[in-house]
């Protein structure tokens, strides 16, 4: 019988004296540190990062996890002034933030005597302009489902059978991607980006992002979301949040929710 994906995932960290896990609390790398400590049990740590471009709700529920499943959580606290070129957000930002943020997850592996550290990037991102990738491959951090071959609908199905909360979570991503190449990031304007995404998130939109540019808000979300968005009450709500943030502009993108749309500008250049 031909092995499954899942089963290929535990043979490979099964070999493995120790893994640190960079956990986020997503759905990638919620399931990743799932089976990682069903495998590896006390051999295997989470470390997650604090900082103003990870939403505080991302930061509660990774801890909430990680203490009802009993594993071992570590904290890593990063200041934008910490990442060369962050705040500047050149188009290699992501290849500078991850090169920043794994050594520094490594570092805190090392204290518990781990020297190999994980993170949760499957097939499908293999298919977007995504720099930090380059950083991964030069200090040596695994991507264990990647190498098992798992795509984003398999890792929800999989979480789905074990009963993972994250099965349906909709896909975040770093804060700082809502932001145009060469915009300056700060935290007041994270801010702005996270409180607007989180009011989408209490009106019951699948999956949306609040994309920045200046003080001109463009909301995504799926086109079978468009009528919701502009419901008359659900309309004065979002504008009234948004421009009591900070936001002058409040616009609905009519292409739709879709990952990595900042990085459409790249290509005609």
């Amino acid at each position: 019988m031909e092995q499954t994906k899942l089963e290929r995932l535990k043979e490979n960290l099964a070999g493995m004296d120790g893994l640190a896990v960079a956990f986020s609390g997503g759905v990638d790398s919620t399931f990743l540190a799932k089976v990682a400590h069903d495998v590896l049990r006390e051999r295997m740590i989470a470390v997650t990062v604090q900082a103003d471009w990870v939403p505080e709700r991302e930061t509660k529920e990774a801890e909430e996890f990680c203490r009802a499943e009993g594993i071992s959580l570590h904290k890593v606290s990063v200041e934008q002034r910490e990442v060369p070129g962050f705040t500047e957000n050149p188009p290699d930002r992501c290849y500078l933030c991850k090169k920043a943020l794994f050594t520094r997850i490594k570092e805190v592996a090392a204290t518990q005597g781990i020297s190999v550290v994980a993170e949760g990037s499957n097939m499908d991102d293999l298919g977007d302009y995504r720099p930090g990738l380059k950083a991964l491959g030069e200090l040596d951090v695994k991507s264990p489902l990647r190498e098992a071959g798992l795509t984003k609908a398999e890792i929800r199905a999989y979480s789905k059978e074990l009963g993972l909360p994250t099965w349906q979570k909709p896909s975040f991503a770093c804060l700082a991607s809502r932001f145009p190449y060469g915009e300056r990031i700060t935290a007041e304007k994270l801010h702005m980006v996270d409180e607007a995404e989180q009011l989408l998130m209490e009106l019951g939109f699948a999956q949306f992002r609040v994309r920045i540019h200046g003080t001109v808000a463009r909301i995504e979300v799926k086109p079978e979301e468009f009528g919701k968005l502009l419901e008359e009450t659900v309309r004065r709500r979002v504008t009234g949040h948004l421009k009591e943030l900070g936001f002058t502009y409040v616009a609905m993108d009519l292409t739709g929710y879709r990952t990595g749309s900042m990085n459409e500008t790249l290509a005609r250049k």
